[in-house]
Formats: C-alpha cells, sequence, structure tokens
C-alpha cells in the first residue's frame, strides 16, 4: 500500500473517531434534557406555578388527583408521553378522547388547560403540556398524601394523535392478568410495576357500566356483601343515567392514597375485574400480599413506576412542538 492510500484510510479513521464523539456528546446532552433541572434556567418558576395550580384543583375536587395520574397513564400508553391524549377533534386528528377506554371517563383536561395557561404567562411557549401532564399526576399524588419523585422534564408535544392505537394499548376493565402483564411488558413496565401503578385506585370513582356484570354475577369472584353494598348505587338495569353512576374504588379510604386497595383484593373486594385478578391465584397474588403488609414498598414502587411509565417514548430535542395551547396543535 503506498503513502497515499495509508493517508485516506488514517484520515477515515479519524473521521469516523470525530463522528463517534459527537455522538457521544449528542447523547450527553439527551440524557440532561430529561433531568428533573430541565427548565431551571428557561422558566425557573414553572414547577411551582404547576403545583399551585394542581393543588388548588385537587382542592376543590379530591377525586380529581385520580383522574389526572389516569391521564399521564393513557397518554404515555399511546405512542408514549407526548400529551396526545389532550388533543381535540380536528380535520386532521381523531381525538383519543373518543376511544373506548377514554370516552366519557377520562377527564381533568381543563385542569391541565388552566396549569398550561399559568404557566404560559410567566414563560410563553416554553414548557410542554406533556410535561406539564407528568409534573400534574406528581403534584396530584402528593396531594392526597402519596409519595413524591423527581420528574424527568424535556419532552415535547406530538402534532398527531391515535385512536385506533388508543383503544389497542390501553387496558380493559375486562382484561385478565395475562392481558395485563403482556401490555405492560410491551411497554418495558414489569409485572411488579402493574401491580404498583394499579394501586392508584387507591383513590378514584368508577361508572356503574364498568363493574356492572361484576357485582350482579353470582359467579363473580367478589365478597357478597361489598357486591350487595355497590349495587346500591348501581342499578341492575342499564341506562345511560344509571351507566354513568359511580361507586368509590375504594371504599374504606376513598380520598387517601394508602395500601388499602390491596387490602381489599385479598379481602374480594375490588370493583372491577382488572383489579381482583391481580390477586386471584395468579402470579401477582404475592406482591399484592406485599403491598398489603407494607405501605412503604407500595409508595415506594408506585413512585418508581411512575418515574419509568414518564419515559416512555418521550419526544426530546426537535421532535414535535411546543403547544400554546394543549388541545391543538399551534
Amino acid at each position: 500500500m503506498d503513502y497515499s492510500m495509508g493517508k485516506d484510510r488514517y484520515l477515515r479513521i479519524m473521521h469516523a473517531l470525530t463522528l463517534l464523539l459527537l455522538l457521544s456528546s449528542t447523547t450527553c446532552i439527551a440524557s440532561k434534557l430529561s433531568s428533573s433541572t430541565f427548565y431551571d434556567r428557561t422558566c425557573p418558576k414553572a414547577l411551582s406555578t404547576i403545583r399551585s395550580s394542581i393543588s388548588r384543583a385537587v382542592s376543590r375536587e379530591r377525586r380529581m388527583a385520580a383522574s389526572l395520574i389516569r391521564l399521564h397513564f393513557h397518554d404515555c400508553f399511546v405512542h408514549g408521553c407526548d400529551a396526545s391524549i389532550l388533543l381535540n377533534d380536528s380535520d386532521s386528528i381523531t381525538s383519543e378522547q373518543n376511544a373506548l377506554q377514554n370516552k366519557d371517563s377520562a377527564r381533568g383536561f381543563n385542569v391541565i388547560e388552566d396549569a398550561k395557561s399559568a404557566v404560559e404567562k410567566i414563560c410563553p411557549g416554553v414548557v410542554s403540556c406533556a410535561d406539564i401532564l407528568a409534573v400534574a399526576a406528581r403534584d396530584a399524588t402528593v396531594a392526597v398524601s402519596g409519595p413524591s419523585w423527581d420528574v424527568k422534564l424535556g419532552r415535547r408535544d406530538s402534532i398527531t394523535a391515535s385512536k385506533p392505537q388508543a383503544e389497542k394499548d390501553l387496558p380493559l376493565f375486562t382484561a385478565s392478568l395475562g392481558e395485563l402483564i403482556d401490555l405492560f411488558e410491551s411497554k418495558d413496565l414489569s409485572a411488579r410495576d402493574m401491580v404498583a401503578l394499579s394501586g392508584s385506585h387507591t383513590i378514584g370513582q368508577a361508572q356503574c357500566g364498568l363493574f356492572r356484570s361484576r357485582i350482579y354475577n353470582s359467579k363473580s369472584d367478589i365478597d357478597a356483601n361489598f357486591a350487595r353494598t355497590r349495587q346500591r348505587r348501581c342499578p341492575a338495569t342499564s341506562s345511560p343515567q344509571a351507566d354513568a353512576m359511580l361507586a368509590a374504588l375504594d371504599l374504606v379510604t376513598p380520598n387517601s392514597f394508602d395500601s388499602n386497595y390491596f387490602k381489599n383484593l385479598i379481602q374480594k373486594k375490588g370493583l372491577l375485574e382488572s383489579d381482583q385478578v391481580l390477586f386471584s391465584g395468579g402470579s401477582t397474588d404475592a406482591i399484592v400480599t406485599e403491598y398489603s403488609k407494607s405501605p412503604k414498598t407500595f409508595r415506594a414502587d408506585f413512585a418508581s413506576a411512575m418515574i419509568k411509565m414518564g419515559d416512555i417514548q418521550p419526544l426530546t430535542g426537535s421532535a414535535g412542538q411546543i403547544r400554546r395551547i394543549c388541545s391543538v396543535v399551534n
């Protein structure tokens, strides 16, 4: 090989090494984009502003805490945590809010919009709706005596939504244990993460139409007295008005974040089928038992699972946009 050929090869190698260094540098920057201090310079009052807005909303209605946690969950499971669930119908968008698992049950959109509006007043065009949704879920949990965690930030907002994907990726209230485990594993969440996240049902309410078949079916795996109590709020005959009637998921402490949900499951007092399957002779029974005995472990695992869920396929860098209004694209 002559000298010119050796020089060319040397230059190619140096060029490749330079690219590797650039890629390594980019990777480091990307990891910083998802840190909890992402807005410290660009909008230092962002988190305190969101917290104040969410605290006011939960003070007005304790149930809103559960709704905001669920909203974040239903966002992240459909193409990642990109605030796609907040988009309304338009000429080019069929809203995920119309999906079976969201229609007439997903709520809290106005609370997120209010928080966004408050943040826009102090730092317009800086903080994404996706980040506000993630922070709101944490702040709502804290507002009902739940655990706190550092929310990774730097998400950007999608410019589209997918109703079909929502109906495919969001769990149904009739889901079996195997279906739930498979669904969560498809999002890189373990069975333990799934049980911990299901523990958010220690707060909130469910509509009669979602649990009627369970409380009126004599073959259901349900405590008889618990079923009769629920029947008072849920008539056997279906109608739009009856189907919309609400019952607390946790009969004992419906407005406090605690481990009673798991104690209820052990006593066959899970309101939804997808609740009770977590303790039904299957692989997650031991986790339910552990959480029922150790609230500290449940709280720690819930916080950890929420962080992992918030990492599902976020848009970062130049992807997507920072929506000015969460319900529409710019």
